[in-house]
């Protein structure tokens, strides 16, 4: 069944959802957009044929979508999603819900009953992630103990350390620290910079203590674009280890085994098909399929149509939450504290907040 959905906000993110759904008009369809003003709102409807209003209740007269995706500064973001939940509404939030602490405890206290707010994070529906995932847990390593992430930033990668884990809501303890280095940075979402001299970026490195099971952060200033640094993912267990695409673990208790995640890529080479990920298998068996296979989607784009349409199947009441507030206010609430640590010098400890209820 094909998912509709309104958005407020006219910005990159927005135009992602809708450079997704002129991608895959069978599958989304967003109703209309809610725009400051009528004039950016007459470039938008100019460009993408999407109807335009200035509040969330005209949005909501015109036609009621299966939700509403918010797409708006940090800032603005809890008072956006407060108004569309009292609309009843059900809302796709942008991470993070709530810029500190304060603000994800008071958005907690308005609308966390409601059961009406998932939360766009989408970290964990990439393929690669997701075959991680679910080999992780299948138990092929054991009971996961510690993950590592190079790859990205604070909350994004604080959702993959606590999925890949299993932790939910147990308190932690989070020490970190920055320092800064030389790196050339000749790529941002800005495009090439033609500039190879080396600039002061700053890496930031924190330990994640659950009381038993560790996360390691370590993130350098942009390293989402930077092409002269690698993505690193780590998983290990009581049995075995996750490294990016490999995997060890034991056949028996004399036989230490190494397997691959594989991804079947078409397009490439003289496969003649169209360029596009089909699957991911690890020992011959498939643990990921891609849901939009045909669409050639890049994987950051599967990830984002995923939860799109998985929002839309559970606020028709077809299919469970796919990031339910809660979830991403502890993401949040441990990237805070990395920060705070970062500003401290020393530890910092989260406790068990009310949405961990």
């Amino acid at each position: 069944m094909s998912t509709t959905f309104g958005a407020i906000g006219s910005g990159r993110r927005t135009r992602f959802f809708l450079r997704l759904a002129a991608a895959l008009p069978d599958r989304l369809r967003v109703s209309g957009i809610v725009t400051r003003s009528a004039e950016r709102g007459a470039e938008v409807t100019a460009e993408w044929g999407v109807p335009t209003f200035r509040t969330v209740d005209e949005l909501l007269r015109h036609e009621r979508p299966d939700y509403v995706a918010a797409s708006v500064p940090w800032a603005a973001m809890p008072d956006a999603i407060r108004e569309t939940a009292g609309h009843r509404m059900p809302v796709l939030a942008e991470t993070p819900p709530a810029p500190d602490l304060a603000g994800l405890r008071s958005l907690w206290r308005d609308v966390g009953g409601t059961g009406l707010v998932q939360v766009a994070e989408q970290y964990l529906l990439m393929p690669g992630h997701a075959a991680r995932l679910a080999v992780v847990r299948e138990g092929v390593i054991g009971e996961p103990t510690s993950v590592q992430v190079s790859s990205t930033h604070l909350y994004h990668a604080v959702s993959l350390i606590r999925g890949l884990l299993g932790v939910g809501f147990d308190a932690a303890e989070v020490r970190a620290s920055a320092f800064e280095a030389p790196l050339a940075n000749p790529l941002s979402f800005d495009g090439w910079t033609g500039d190879d001299t080396p600039q002061r970026l700053t890496t930031t490195i924190a330990t994640i203590d659950f009381g038993g099971r560790m996360g390691l952060y370590d993130f350098t200033d942009n390293q989402w674009w930077n092409p002269l640094r690698m993505r690193r993912i780590v998983a290990r267990g009581s049995l075995g280890e996750l490294v990016d695409d490999r995997v060890v673990r034991l056949a028996d208790p004399k036989t230490p085994v190494e397997s691959l995640l594989i991804r079947r890529d078409t397009g490439v080479d003289l496969n003649l098909e169209a360029r596009d990920l089909r699957h991911i298998s690890f020992d011959g068996r498939v643990v990921y399929r891609n849901p939009f296979a045909g669409s050639s989607l890049s994987d950051d784009d599967i990830a984002v149509a995923d939860i799109l349409e998985r929002t839309g199947a559970w606020a028709r009441q077809e299919a469970p939450a796919p990031y339910p507030l809660a979830e991403a206010c502890q993401d949040h609430l441990i990237s805070v504290a990395i920060g705070e640590s970062v500003k401290s010098g020393g530890p910092i400890a989260t406790g068990k907040e009310d949405w961990a209820g």
